[in-house]
């Protein structure tokens, strides 16, 4: 059975197109939606196990922005890069040099684990008028309100590492562990939101290259945080902050406010770590608020 986006009226109108760019040796894929002429580009980096696809309801209610959406270096249809370790280290190079070749100049996004590649890029010197953190890491994930779940996590992709790759690679794309995950991220009363989200995890959260991609970006996942880089991030960066995040508490988020030289923060009641799928408008609105000239 079909499952329906609630997003995709809106997505429907938005212009999309699909291209390849060489970095650091490896081609990378990205989408490019809206007009071509707008006046701002958003170069969004969707998060852990993800792909560009996660990103796309907020896209959906920024039509009349140009956003670039690639996928990271060995998650949906970009190949990891040769002869590289897959750490933050890595993903911040790609991202500066990603955004060199295809969007000088434009806003960057990041959403979740998307939050850390950029700040640590930024912080780096990619070049960028303002940022935009959607669910920041903006603490030790390792300390987080489910902090136990989040141990057994590194044990399953520690498993999945160790284990013959055969059955590594099963264990990681196990489809009900996949959804065991989607269920305890989604806080939505809505059923049809929650199904789509359902359905989006089962879809697009496997779409990794191999398993030896997925535990490098894990590792960096929870071994770093947007903290250790806001200080040195001087533009003026929105973070867009879930008020039940399980991942990060909004008394965390509302901490980090404070190490950005110029940081605003907004709020989004009722929501965890999944505003890109539950409350899509509400962080575009506030993207909008923040992007729009004073």
């Amino acid at each position: 059975m079909t499952v329906a986006n609630p997003y995709a009226a809106l997505l429907d109108a938005v212009p999309v197109e699909r291209r390849e760019v060489d970095v650091l040796g490896g081609r990378s894929a990205y989408w490019v939606y809206g007009p071509a002429d707008a006046s701002t580009t958003i170069v969004a980096v969707h998060g852990f196990r993800g792909e560009h696809h996660g990103l796309e309801p907020v896209v959906a209610h920024l039509s009349d922005y140009r956003i670039v959406s690639p996928d990271l270096p060995g998650f949906g249809e970009t190949p990891p890069v040769p002869r590289r370790r897959h750490d933050l280290a890595l993903y911040a190079d790609w991202l500066t040099g990603f955004v060199a070749e295809v969007a000088p100049g434009a806003v960057i996004l990041g959403h979740s684990f998307g939050s850390i590649v950029v700040s640590a890029a930024v912080a780096g010197g990619l070049p960028t008028p303002r940022v935009v953190l959607v669910n920041p890491i903006g603490a030790p994930a390792l300390q987080g309100p489910r902090g136990v779940l989040t141990r057994l996590a590194v044990f399953y992709y520690w498993a999945g590492a160790r284990l013959p790759r055969r059955f590594g690679e099963a264990l990681l794309r196990n489809r009900a562990i996949v959804r065991a995950m989607s269920v305890s991220m989604a806080k939505t009363r809505s059923r049809g939101i929650r199904r789509f989200i359902h359905d989006q995890h089962d879809t697009y959260f496997s779409r990794f290259a191999d398993r030896d991609v997925l535990r490098d970006a894990f590792v960096a996942s929870v071994s770093h945080d947007v903290r250790e880089f806001a200080p040195r991030i001087a533009q003026p960066t929105l973070l867009v902050a879930a008020q039940r995040d399980d991942i990060t508490p909004i008394e965390a988020e509302r901490r980090l406010a404070t190490l950005f030289p110029q940081a605003e923060l907004v709020e989004i009641p009722d929501v965890g770590h999944l505003i890109h799928y539950e409350t899509p408008a509400e962080a575009a609105d506030a993207i909008r608020r923040f992007l729009s000239p004073s």
